[in-house]
């Protein structure tokens, strides 16, 4: 499977994280451009599905993405962790949230028996957009560890058995299939409308395939660890991904040919490493992540 894998030419390097815990929870105090936000810390542990019940209850209702050590570091993230990184109290995972007026870093560090949660607020998250890049050697139990390998090149998700990927010598394919009881529409006389009617069509088109995309991140690229040189919310950044999209052009242009696409390409990027990644929807509830090796 090890050997399969480093065909792929994926890279995952395990890193050790350092971070200082904090000498009371609730805290608000200043540190620089940014602030703990808040500590909560469980003397005994974060024990079964409390610690994201804790996540969910200072973030909201966003989704709180994984930092990856061997992914870009905004200068807004690397002024509260690098100063860490040189503790001897390290993290045991890092996470970051979007969603709200202004991002949240959480940490969870152990303490004493214990854990302790810190929330950073920032200002935003400021790392200029880079071209997208693969690792070189990927390492199963840490990329895949929300997977099961059901056998020499399957895996399948821990929680949802839909939810799979393969790994191949020339490819990587991620996908998930849950049929949707109401399909993307589709109108064989779009190109008989007016110039009004067909920018409302492209645009209702545009909204569903962002949205399309935001589940491939989520079952794709959040499910996994190290795969990438993006962080996990830099795929959701227009100034990182635009390039890389389906256009409202694209769009127009299928719904002009009058037949339905067996897939609709959503996202389409060759690495700087050669690599192919492109992520693509039936519109019916199916959907694919494929990278492929030149």
């Amino acid at each position: 499977m090890r050997k399969i894998l480093a065909v792929c030419a994926l890279v995952l390097v395990s890193a050790a994280m350092s971070f200082a815990a904090p000498a009371s929870s609730k805290a608000k105090s200043a540190t620089g451009a940014t602030k703990i936000y808040s500590a909560i810390e469980a003397k005994e542990g974060f024990v079964g599905g409390r610690l994201f019940d804790v996540l969910d209850s200072v973030g909201g209702t966003g989704t709180w993405m994984e930092w990856d050590v061997n992914g870009v570091r905004d200068p807004s993230l690397v002024r509260i962790l690098d100063p860490l990184l040189n503790s001897t109290n390290k993290p045991k995972m890092i996470w970051v949230i979007t969603e709200r007026d202004k991002p949240l870093l959480a940490v969870l560090l152990p303490k004493g028996a214990g854990e302790v949660l810190v929330f950073y607020e920032i200002g935003k998250l400021d790392a200029k957009p880079v071209a997208l890049k693969l690792n070189k050697v990927l390492t199963p139990d840490v990329v895949f560890r929300d997977y099961r390998q059901v056998s020499e090149k399957a895996f399948v998700h821990l929680d949802r058995p839909n939810l799979k990927i393969s790994v191949l010598d020339k490819l990587i394919r991620f996908t998930y299939d849950n049929p949707d009881e109401t399909p993307l529409r589709y109108d064989p006389d779009f190109a008989t409308k007016t110039l009004v009617e067909k920018r409302a069509e492209v645009n209702d088109y545009l909204g569903f395939l962002k949205y399309e995309y935001s589940m491939m991140l989520r079952a794709f690229v959040q499910s996994t660890r190290g795969i990438f040189n993006w962080q996990p919310w830099h795929w959701y950044m227009e100034k990182w991904n635009s390039k890389y999209m389906i256009s409202a052009k694209e769009i127009e242009q299928m719904l002009s040919k009058g037949v339905r696409p067996d897939y609709i390409t959503v996202f389409k990027a060759k690495a700087s490493t050669g690599e192919v990644v492109e992520m693509r929807t039936t519109g019916n509830g199916f959907l694919e992540m494929v990278i492929t090796r030149p």
